[in-house]
């Protein structure tokens, strides 16, 4: 019977894997590091931005902190960097009131835009395109040639609601007419893509659902983990992870951040970030792009009604 087996993963925690518990919520106000504010930015207003622990790599996060001095310069208001590992965590958030935007995944978007009226500000483009995939790792070695190989196998999935990193398999299994819990000896959450891939190359796990763009980057700029795993699978594309703000976000507010995300291509200091992040531009985005996942959601929704 499969189970979230957390007494194996005390083991895992000494190698900085994965936590059965909960972490503190860090925020950091950013500063202004030496640099010149096109506008002086209110020492009393604060902008509170999260970024989630699974939208990029542990390495990849101090891009996402020069990215949000960037857009502090830009709309000249104090930018409260927020730091949650749960995307169930950073909607709530976004739902009471408690931050004024947030990278998430598409999966998080959906169910945010449904419960209470998430909206779309910006979603970004990368390798030319504003979709990513969901990959099937399995270890370089593994004999695995197939995700129906996986029968009876150890698997990580990132976030309960993270699109690549749990519904897209999940969805797949449901095709099978199987679940996590018949399909696999166990499954554990990892919290995010990084782990992942690291989980499946030290044979912590079998094999793993990650975010096509967060395997790429690693890939291109520290390999230890990935040359060590292979793609088994990729599936359809996805509109890609977006940056969202609350229904009842200050109209103002939302413009200057909107435009200063969209505009951050063509500053030299932005394209030189957004280059580290191996991000292209930062586009707008429709909210029709999304309804493959949500159709994947409503379908597993029908499927779990029926049983």
């Amino acid at each position: 019977m499969h189970k979230i087996v957390c007494a194996f993963m005390v083991g895992m925690i000494a190698m900085g894997l994965i936590g059965c518990e909960k972490k503190k919520e860090k925020m950091i106000v950013l500063g202004q590091n030496g640099m010149t504010f096109k506008k002086q930015p209110k020492e009393e207003a604060k902008v509170r931005i999260a970024v989630g622990g699974m939208i990029t790599p542990k390495e990849g996060v101090v891009y996402y902190r020069d990215l949000l001095r960037y857009i502090q310069d830009r709309i000249g208001e104090k930018i409260e960097y927020v730091d949650r590992e749960s995307y169930a965590e950073i909607n709530e958030m976004l739902e009471t009131g408690n931050l004024e935007a947030a990278f998430v995944c598409s999966g998080p978007y959906t169910v945010g835009r449904k419960k209470f009226g998430l909206e779309l500000l910006v979603a970004p483009q990368a390798y030319g395109a504003t979709v990513y995939y969901a990959y099937i790792l399995v270890a370089k070695d593994s004999g695995a040639r197939s995700f129906q190989d996986l029968r009876g196998k150890r698997f990580a999935f990132t976030d309960p609601l993270s699109n690549t990193g749990r519904l897209v398999p999940v969805y797949m299994l449901a095709k099978m007419n199987e679940t996590p819990e018949r399909f696999f000896k166990t499954t554990i959450f990892t919290q995010s893509h990084d782990k992942s891939i690291k989980a499946v190359a030290q044979g912590v796990v079998d094999g793993a659902a990650v975010d096509s763009l967060i395997w790429e980057y690693l890939n291109a700029t520290n390999p230890e983990f990935t040359s060590r795993t292979r793609i088994l699978q990729r599936s359809p594309a996805y509109a890609l992870p977006p940056v969202v703000v609350p229904r009842n976000l200050d109209q103002g507010l939302k413009a200057r951040l909107k435009q200063a995300f969209l505009n951050a291509h063509l500053d030299p200091q932005g394209k030189q970030i957004l280059r580290k992040m191996k991000i292209d531009r930062f586009v707008e985005i429709d909210d029709r792009a999304y309804d493959s996942v949500r159709k994947m959601q409503h379908w597993l929704e029908l499927k779990n009604a029926e049983k």
